[in-house]
């Protein structure tokens, strides 16, 4: 016989471990307040892994900056190399080349090192290009998102200008001759042109200070701003919470997805070391910026086929493609408008523009609903036409800035390339956004044809008087959910010159101007189907459940009993086929 001894209710055993540890915390910290965050909600889809991406490369970036911060010497002094690479022995160069070499060939995995951090600014600012092309053509900028869409775009030209203040740092002949150009770059800004490059260089090129100057740049100022919008730009995710494309259960008030903690978290760490292998993996195969051999920087020479990091060769080609042409204003100023034109106004005019679209879009629709729900690319024609063309017009520089490598390689003429860039800066753009448009209508089209014809099932039909028919089926109800829950903008009405009493109107200017931008950005779509036509279109598809009403929407029946489901779908039990909300899944 047994007994079983009970501890009185007034005994208190002694807790675990991690949960000392925790009350320790929650009573300096307060984490036990933090708890709905571990329940933030986040969508799955391929195309949000580009910014995680950018972040995940940002940290390796942190980590092997703080590496190789412990081994370079940012001094222009001249010196000569005695280091274990033979070929610059005795050669006299700077400080900053020696430590660079030295980095290079004598301190353990220091070219590995090297390597990783110069693949790793690649891919971030890659990955950053493809997520703001991403949340563009996808409409994601709209409100409450515009400020998040500012700093996203800062980030991205930081980062670039972060990536080309990085690579000049070595002061060998590659990265002297990209300074030489960003010297004469800056010296074609009118007024304030000389002031910059003795702000930035420290005087007349390429003296003893930029290097210095650049350094501080490099690992301190751009990387603390940088990592300051990172920050900001994480909490309004987080507040505004991530956005989803369109799909049954999916409104503007929820979020279908994972919680953070822990199927997030487990799926987010993976990624980043799968990121980090990938970027290990490049920089042990893939020789990137080999310094040894293009020498130190010597202002009389430079390399023939000498080509900047990828993300500045728009800019090139459009400095290669310019012609010379330069004037003198009264007084003796000159005005060098082949720098100008190329290297300061138009890519000024790129970035006005990806910077102000999202504040067109809200002036043209004067929208002031707040959007979570994603647009497909094909929703919006003239806007993915005119982010294809923006792409084009990048990729015409880009090979621009290659024209003699192109030339070489393929044996072709030097001068005969810069004519096609030159001429394929007007046309390439103008032919792409046709073509984009074009295909986007197109797609618009077939998914119409499938809601009120069907898919097709790849099964023939012989009916009686012999003819051949492929017999279609109906959509599953998610798809046509989803096609049938596409955004189409109403183009506004062009205003009136008076009004009843012949008093002219004082906003006729304005509001002609807004009617013909929203005739340009949401003119000539496909319209979907209406309600008679679903009627008729599901009455021939699935007869089975055409007897019933059809759902106020006007997009399809209502159900056995009369009551039509909240999307005009039915699922074979007669539920709406909205779905269930998701264990997951965040209201708000």
């Amino acid at each position: 016989m047994s007994t079983t001894e009970r501890a009185p209710h007034t005994a208190r055993t002694a807790p675990a471990r991690g949960e000392r540890i925790a009350d320790w915390t929650d009573g300096r910290l307060g984490i036990y307040n933090f708890r709905f965050l571990i329940r933030k909600v986040f969508p799955d889809h391929w195309s949000f892994m580009f910014g995680e991406m950018a972040l995940y490369s940002f940290i390796v970036l942190i980590l092997t900056g703080l590496w190789l911060t412990m081994f370079f010497d940012p001094s222009m002094t001249e010196t000569v190399y005695h280091g274990s690479h033979e070929p610059l022995q005795g050669i006299p160069m700077s400080q900053a080349y020696a430590s660079t070499l030295k980095i290079s060939f004598d301190v353990r995995g220091g070219l590995f090192i090297r390597q990783l951090h110069h693949w790793s600014a690649l891919i971030m600012i890659a990955s950053l290009c493809v997520h703001t092309l991403r949340h563009f053509l996808t409409g994601s900028f709209r409100k409450p998102r515009e400020l998040n869409w500012l700093i996203g775009f800062i980030m991205l030209v930081l980062v670039t200008l972060e990536g080309f203040v990085g690579y000049s740092l070595p002061d060998d002949l590659l990265s002297g001759t990209g300074l030489r150009i960003a010297e004469g770059v800056t010296l074609a800004i009118p007024l304030v042109g000389t002031y910059l490059t003795l702000f930035l260089f420290g005087g007349e090129y390429p003296g003893n200070e930029v290097i210095q100057r650049f350094y501080s740049f490099h690992i301190l100022l751009i990387p603390g701003i940088v990592l300051a919008l990172v920050t900001v730009h994480l909490i309004l995710v987080f507040y505004h919470k991530h956005t989803q494309f369109r799909g049954p259960g999916r409104t503007e008030n929820n979020v279908v997805g994972q919680p953070l903690m822990p199927h997030y978290t487990a799926k987010a760490g993976g990624f980043f070391f799968l990121v980090f292998g990938v970027l290990a993996f490049l920089a042990g195969i893939a020789q990137i910026n080999p310094i040894w051999t293009y020498g130190p920087y010597r202002a009389d020479q430079i390399s023939q086929g000498s080509q900047p990091d990828w993300y500045m060769g728009f800019l090139e080609g459009a400095l290669r493609a310019m012609p010379a042409w330069e004037f003198v204003l009264p007084g003796g100023y000159t005005v060098n408008m082949g720098v100008l034109i190329p290297a300061v106004i138009l890519p000024t005019l790129m970035m006005l523009v990806i910077a102000l679209w999202p504040f067109l879009e809200a002036w043209v629709t004067n929208d002031k609903r707040e959007h979570h729900l994603l647009d497909h690319p094909r929703d919006h024609p003239t806007r993915t036409a005119f982010g294809v063309s923006f792409v084009a017009l990048y990729l015409v520089l880009f090979f621009g800035g290659a024209n003699d490598i192109l030339a070489e390689r393929f044996h072709l003429s030097l001068n005969q390339i810069t004519w096609s860039v030159r001429v394929g800066i007007f046309v390439v753009p103008a032919v792409a956004y046709v073509v984009t448009r074009r295909i986007c209508l197109g797609l618009q089209r077939r998914d119409r044809d499938k809601l009120l014809h069907g898919r097709e099932t790849g099964r023939i039909r012989r009916l009686p008087h012999g003819e051949f028919v492929e017999v279609h089926a109906r959509l599953d109800r998610e798809q046509e959910y989803t096609l049938l829950q596409r955004d189409i903008r109403e183009i506004l009405p062009a205003p009136e010159a008076t009004d009843a009493d012949g008093v002219p109107n004082p906003r006729a200017r304005k509001e002609m101007l807004r009617h013909r931008v929203s005739r340009w950005l949401y003119g000539n779509q496909i319209p979907k189907p209406t309600r008679e036509e679903m009627r008729h279109a599901l009455e021939h598809l699935d007869p089975a459940t055409s007897h019933g009403q059809i759902s106020p929407n006007g997009h399809g029946p209502a159900s056995s009993n009369g009551q039509a489901s909240s999307n005009g779908h039915l699922t074979a039990g007669g539920h709406a086929a909205t779905g269930e909300r998701e264990s997951g899944q965040e209201v708000h």
